[in-house]
């Protein structure tokens, strides 16, 4: 965060979902370990995390603070990963998992990125560009569109794990 007072350890538990299942919970619940794995590095916890065909090809978290870069956002960072793994820009049948809606930046990269769909936790009406303020997805003359999945998987707990977080910021910076 802007200030230099450290974040209150993390009150949160990660995540094991079954390896049997591996539904929008399923992958939800490792982008929810990824934010949790933020907030231990007192970093706005947001998890993303990517996957084609059953296999995860990207994992990250919001690094802005540590890497000193305002675009070291989950979404931005997994994209990257994701890329490099295929050794194509173009993710193609990917989706992203990520635990707030894509801001601006992030989600025009979704869109520039090929991703076949992205489905995220909290809905943001402030910043979030994927149905939150705005929606980029539904610019017509923009040359491809994702299939959005926009709240509801882990919804109540990516919500809460946020919330405490800036909650326990507040508290810290009074």
């Amino acid at each position: 965060m802007a200030d230099s007072s450290p974040s209150p350890a993390c009150p949160f538990e990660k995540r094991f979902p079954s390896q049997l299942v591996r539904d929008d919970a399923f992958y939800m619940s490792l982008a929810y370990n990824q934010a949790i794995d933020a907030w231990r590095q007192d970093e706005v916890p947001i998890g993303a995390i990517i996957e084609l065909n059953g296999e995860i090809l990207a994992a990250a978290h919001n690094t802005v603070e540590g890497a000193h870069d305002p675009t070291a956002h989950a979404e931005m960072l997994a994209l990257t990963q994701a890329a490099a793994k295929l050794g194509n820009w173009r993710l193609e049948g990917a989706t992203l998992y990520v635990t707030k809606e894509p801001c601006p930046m992030c989600s025009g990269a979704t869109l520039m990125s090929r991703l076949k769909r992205v489905c995220y936790a909290v809905p943001d009406p402030k910043m979030g560009c994927l149905g939150g303020a705005t929606n980029l997805n539904d610019l017509p003359r923009v040359n491809h569109h994702v299939e959005l999945t926009a709240g509801g998987v882990l919804e109540p707990e990516c919500r809460e794990l946020l919330q405490a977080f800036f909650k326990l910021k507040r508290t810290a910076e009074s």
